[in-house]
């Protein structure tokens, strides 16, 4: 089985920063990318960055140069940095990894999520 779990959230002051960290447990083969999405209360789920296999990155216009997303294949890790935090970064986020499955095509793998609160 694939398990993905999120750490680093919290409680925040404007202008704070926070480091987000992704665990991976299991095998996932054929990724394709991973990335980082996050959803706010009485909002739908939106990406906030994400990264390929071949380092290639995308981020979300609203956290573009205060946040940066990177990962240690090594260690089965996968972060979001995030710098200059707003009250509007407040919502849970989310760990995302896409491969693509042999039979069943784009296979999506998600963690539980971990809260980010910012709040003066």
């Amino acid at each position: 089985q694939v398990q993905l779990v999120e750490s680093g959230g919290g409680l925040v002051q404007p202008g704070g920063s926070l480091r987000l960290s992704c665990a991976a447990f299991g095998s996932i083969f054929n990724i394709t990318s991973m990335g980082w999405y996050r959803q706010a209360p009485g909002k739908e789920r939106e990406l906030v960055a994400t990264i390929t296999t071949d380092s290639r990155v995308n981020y979300a216009d609203s956290v573009k140069g205060r946040f940066s997303i990177s990962r240690d294949n090594a260690k089965n890790m996968l972060y979001l940095q995030m710098n200059s935090l707003k009250f509007e970064d407040t919502a849970v986020y989310y760990c995302n990894v896409a491969a693509f499955h042999p039979i069943g095509g784009q296979t999506y793998y998600w963690g539980q999520g971990t809260q980010v609160t910012v709040s003066s």
